[in-house]
């Protein structure tokens, strides 16, 4: 059940019920959704900077107080510790486990930074008539370590990770425009084409995701991905880190039509 009509707010009832935990392409039609990345108050400055650096894969949407839980302003009433379907816990930069709950994990230090996606800008694709085939075909989007490198802040560092979706080459330029308008869920795409050239040996084999047909004649297109902060909490190695499971996001109760120039 993909909820694309549900409010945001009953999808995350939901959600912190435990009665959705798998990925949240497609759902409620028209809002934004968010990625995460929560940092002990030792690394948010250098972390915030690394953002702020690299709006394109790290657009910041929020920024909470150290500790709190509760955000202020793109959604009411959620809870940043159990309204994501799925949590990665990372300790000294390692994966140490994925939960439903990160509240368990949670102290008074933390800082969580919510992060613009790319599946907000999905609706304005469909809109245009352009295929999204992860939505299709019910899967969660492909992603891709890169080689295109990042610029780095205190302890961040590392390469961006882009999200792909394949269509028809004559729809390129109308993905373009409609995505270019929305800088803050990633914008433009970094990429079209060729995926050896940003280090891409196989699109049929992600990093993150699953793989997606791509049909004869169509064209993978490349956008910044809100994975970016995992890999380069992988490189930094903080003492303890929380993310969004990739494709696993927060609803939020912000309209992608807010989010455009």
């Amino acid at each position: 059940m993909r909820d694309m009509n549900a409010t945001p707010a009953q999808v995350r009832e939901k959600i912190r019920r435990g009665m959705i935990t798998g990925q949240t392409a497609g759902m409620c039609n028209g809002f934004a959704q968010a990625n995460l990345c929560v940092l002990p108050r030792e690394y948010a400055y250098d972390f915030l900077l690394f953002s702020q650096r690299n709006p394109a894969p790290c657009p910041i949407l929020e920024v909470s107080d150290p500790g709190d839980r509760l955000l202020h302003m793109i959604a009411k009433d959620a809870d940043i510790a159990t309204d994501f379907p799925k949590y990665r816990i990372y300790l000294d930069g390692v994966l140490s486990e994925e939960v439903t709950d990160a509240s368990p994990f949670w102290r008074d230090d933390l800082v969580s930074f919510l992060i613009g996606c790319s599946f907000s800008f999905e609706g304005e694709l469909l809109a245009a008539g352009i295929p999204v085939r992860h939505i299709e075909e019910g899967k969660n989007v492909p992603m891709f370590l890169t080689n295109i490198p990042c610029q780095s802040a205190g302890i961040f560092h590392g390469n961006m990770v882009v999200s792909m979706r394949p269509m028809p080459a004559d729809q390129v330029v109308r993905a373009v425009n409609a995505t270019a308008s929305m800088p803050k869920v990633h914008g433009a795409p970094v990429h079209i084409g060729d995926p050896e050239k940003i280090g891409i040996s196989d699109i049929q084999c992600p990093d993150f995701g699953d793989a997606v047909t791509v049909y004869p004649g169509e064209v993978p297109v490349f956008w910044p991905c809100g994975v970016t902060p995992q890999a380069a909490v992988m490189a930094a190695k903080p003492s303890l880190a929380i993310t969004h499971a990739p494709g696993h996001m927060l609803i939020t109760d912000i309209p992608n039509a807010a989010l455009k120039y």
